[in-house]
């Protein structure tokens, strides 16, 4: 049981203004496992107040730039040190199986942190240009107070994705995580305090979807960076582009993997076990849609339903389990309408289904569907939960067509022993992203949506310029 009475606001354990709380409930035991403060718009106001005091007074933003990096260095040796005690806190409060914890909920969020300080040596942070009428000095400056909104499934890699480009930059952040996982945010508030980082450059304050909305229309906030659902990010950024902020939206997916028929099919069942189903299925770049020719479709249909059939499902904390619970009672309730949908809209289980494979707990069966048309809601909306969808095509452009045909752009892969054809068929998926053979994240590449998947980039050098605004200085020639 992790309890906390205060809020990180200033550099230090500040009292809620209110007295509302968030209670941790643990998805595998639905037993509350913690309890934070619910915070409010006026801990919001404070916590912005405090971010904008170490902005325009403090002296974050008058660091150069390796200065600022040795600092977050600080941060960083001291998460490599802990990534366990932080995976073990993830799985405990969103159900992640720990397996997929020790890796994307500790392991890589610490390395894109390493990543912007070793970036931050070799960045081009000033450069001298001969302008048409005379010398111009270029430089970088960092934008200002960030509002950082994290959502539950990834809840420190998607914070690290923000905060440690911003804190480079020599911006000051406002953290927002997600209701259902704030414990995380805690515990690196503890770790930001340990390594030195400047009061008021570094506020978390949990909280509802209200104090969220306070916090992004804040006159004092220079730029939102959002990750969540495509409706709420649509709302952002309609506030934000009322009010001229800079914004940085990653949000939903639907992506397609194209299964081509020269593909070793063993291989690649194997790679979409990670690929389509990480973290339970709860992330936004899963490989939700299977596609596969009609010429091999029964023959990836029965590889894709022994391995959807055969993972093992319980205990996230156990290393052994593959598929945990979903975060809440909501989402499991939610991914279980999905498979009614699908059944009444016609397409056919070929494994999983309805059957909760535990009486406690909020878990779903690994599901695959097959027979599914690509204008089926199943295969259009995100269902953010441990279901597949298999899609036949005819041949290779109707499989691009497909893997197009959607709302969404944000990831994607494609499978086949020629690697070359591959990348050449990855360039013609309409995506921010997309593997051969594989499908992951790597910190120096920058990621993000087409569409209705988001707009502006994270990770890569796109994701430090993000918080940087150009000035230009000109000078007699």
């Amino acid at each position: 049981m992790r309890e906390h009475d205060r809020l990180f606001i200033g550099g230090e354990w500040a009292a809620p203004a209110g007295t509302g709380t968030i209670e941790v409930v643990s998805p595998h035991t639905e037993e509350v496992i913690g309890r934070v403060p619910d915070g409010t718009a006026a801990d919001i106001d404070a916590a912005v107040a405090a971010a904008r005091r170490a902005f325009d007074r403090g002296p974050w933003p008058r660091m150069t730039p390796a200065e600022r990096a040795e600092i977050v260095g600080r941060l960083s040796a001291i998460y490599a040190e802990r990534q366990q005690e932080m995976a073990d806190l993830v799985t405990a409060e969103m159900g992640s199986p720990i397996l997929f914890s020790v890796f994307g909920q500790a392991a890589i969020p610490q390395m894109v942190l390493q990543y912007y300080v070793d970036l931050a040596s070799c960045y081009t942070w000033e450069d001298e240009r001969q302008g048409m009428l005379g010398p111009v000095t270029v430089t970088r400056e960092p934008v200002g107070v960030v509002a950082a909104i994290v959502p539950w499934n990834v809840p420190q890699f998607t914070l690290m994705l923000k905060l440690a480009p911003a804190l480079i930059a020599g911006c000051t952040v406002v953290a927002k995580p997600s209701p259902e996982t704030p414990l995380d945010g805690f515990l690196l508030a503890e770790w930001i305090r340990e390594a030195g980082i400047p009061d008021g450059v570094v506020n978390i304050v949990p909280a509802g979807r209200e104090a969220g909305a306070h916090l992004v229309a804040h006159r004092d906030v220079d730029k939102v960076s959002f990750t969540g659902s495509t409706a709420a990010g649509r709302r952002i950024g309609a506030v934000c582009g009322e009010r001229l902020k800079r914004v940085t939206l990653e949000l939903g997916g639907k992506s397609a993997a194209i299964v081509l028929d020269d593909a070793d099919l063993a291989s690649t069942v194997e790679g979409l076990k990670m690929a389509s189903l990480m973290n339970n299925g709860e992330a936004c770049a899963a490989q939700t849609r299977i596609l596969a020719s009609r010429r091999r479709y029964d023959e990836v249909a029965g590889a894709l339903a022994a391995m959807v059939g055969g993972l093992a499902v319980g205990d996230p904390a156990d290393y052994a389990t593959e598929i945990g619970p979903l975060v809440a009672r909501r989402q499991q309730e939610r991914v279980e309408d999905y498979i009614r949908i699908g059944q009444d809209e016609g397409a056919k289980i070929i494994t999983g289904g309805l059957d909760r494979p535990r009486d406690r707990g909020w878990y779903v069966a690994p599901t695959v569907f097959g027979g599914v048309a690509n204008d089926m809601r199943i295969a259009r909306e995100e269902i953010f939960g441990p279901v597949l969808v298999l899609i036949p095509y005819e041949d290779e452009a109707d499989a691009v067509r497909i893997a197009n045909d959607s709302d969404y752009g944000l990831g994607g892969s494609v499978w086949t022993s020629d690697v070359d054809h591959g990348v050449d068929v990855a360039r013609r998926i309409r995506t921010g992203s997309c593997g051969v053979n594989m499908y992951t994240l790597d910190p120096n590449t920058p990621f993000g949506g087409y569409k209705s998947s988001g707009m502006g980039r994270e990770l890569g050098p796109e994701g430090l310029t993000a918080y940087l605004e150009h000035k230009s200085i000109p000078r007699p020639a």
